[in-house]
């Protein structure tokens, strides 16, 4: 009896639960909760819709149809490795590694197949190409400059593809053994005239300073002379005055005191016990007493 009511009212209520049914899934379908790392595609009839940002999001159910789960993560292609020549024809093998990340998932879905492919490829390219302009030294040297015209060339070519290069790295730029060896050569050798350089410009400032030290001896020496030469012509000069304001006695006099103390320095001489006077040293002796005196010659 239970049994053909609740048949009974599921027969009568059926087109209600039905419709309570759709609804669910109607509601179910037109909720998509996107997470933060990534984006969905939506297309209606085979044609884009929308792009559906992290969150919750509405679509129409069953006419919009989430195609393509695009992850916005950053992302990094495998190391790869491709052979390019120089402007100075030096074969060089490259190691790149290239880090990118998705910004508009709907360019990426249908402008290009194999996105990854394609940025390899054009990285090889590149490459290529702005080594084949620097010489191998350049590319040794100025690996940062590089880099960044890497990159920058990169950016440019994939931004139809709606990505964004974040990073461009060369890891490695190998040589052949020959190669190699004679830049060893090179390099041994470069080090050998820089040390010859350096001994001939330490030689060169030796005999800078040398003769810097001389001449400014010979200018000590001549600043020297100098003032013994002013000192000299200003006793002549203060001698002249003297004499034309004391008379001839008091030049005698100094005359007879300098031959005084000439005499005087000569006694002086340890251990020796003759001396050898000129013929007028008492006569000279005498005048200085006279002249002190006063008394006339």
């Amino acid at each position: 009896m239970s049994s053909q009511m609740i048949a009974e009212l599921l027969g009568q209520n059926a087109a209600m639960l039905l419709l309570a049914f759709v609804i669910l899934v109607a509601v179910l379908m037109a909720v998509r909760i996107v997470p933060q790392s990534e984006k969905y595609v939506v297309e209606r009839f085979g044609r884009l819709r929308s792009v559906l940002g992290p969150g919750i999001n509405l679509i129409v159910p069953f006419i919009d149809r989430v195609r393509h789960k695009i992850s916005i993560l950053e992302r990094q292609l495998p190391t790869s490795s491709q052979d390019a020549i120089t402007a100075d024809n030096v074969l060089v093998q490259v190691e790149t590694s290239v880090f990118y990340r998705i910004l508009e998932p709907e360019k990426t879905v249908y402008r290009i197949r194999d996105i990854d492919g394609a940025i390899a490829t054009t990285v090889a390219g590149i490459v290529r190409s702005e080594i084949g302009m620097m010489e191998l030294d350049q590319v040794q040297s100025n690996r940062a400059q590089l880099i960044e015209r890497v990159k920058e060339s990169v950016a440019n070519a994939v931004d139809d593809w709606g990505v964004e290069v974040t990073r461009a790295e060369i890891l490695d730029v190998n040589l052949d053994d020959a190669t190699r060896a004679a830049m060893l050569q090179q390099l041994n050798a470069e080090r050998a005239r820089r040390a010859h350089v350096t001994e001939a410009e330490g030689k060169r400032r030796a005999v800078e300073l040398a003769a810097d030290g001389e001449l400014y001896a010979a200018e000590q020496q001549a600043k020297a002379k100098r003032i013994l030469a002013e000192a000299e012509a200003f006793a002549t000069s203060a001698m002249s005055e003297a004499i034309s304001r004391g008379g001839l006695e008091a030049a005698q006099y100094q005359v007879a005191m300098r031959q005084v103390e000439a005499l005087t320095e000569i006694g002086k001489g340890e251990g020796k016990q003759t001396l050898v006077l000129p013929a007028n040293a008492v006569e000279a002796l005498g005048d200085a007493f006279r002249l002190l005196r006063g008394a006339p010659k």
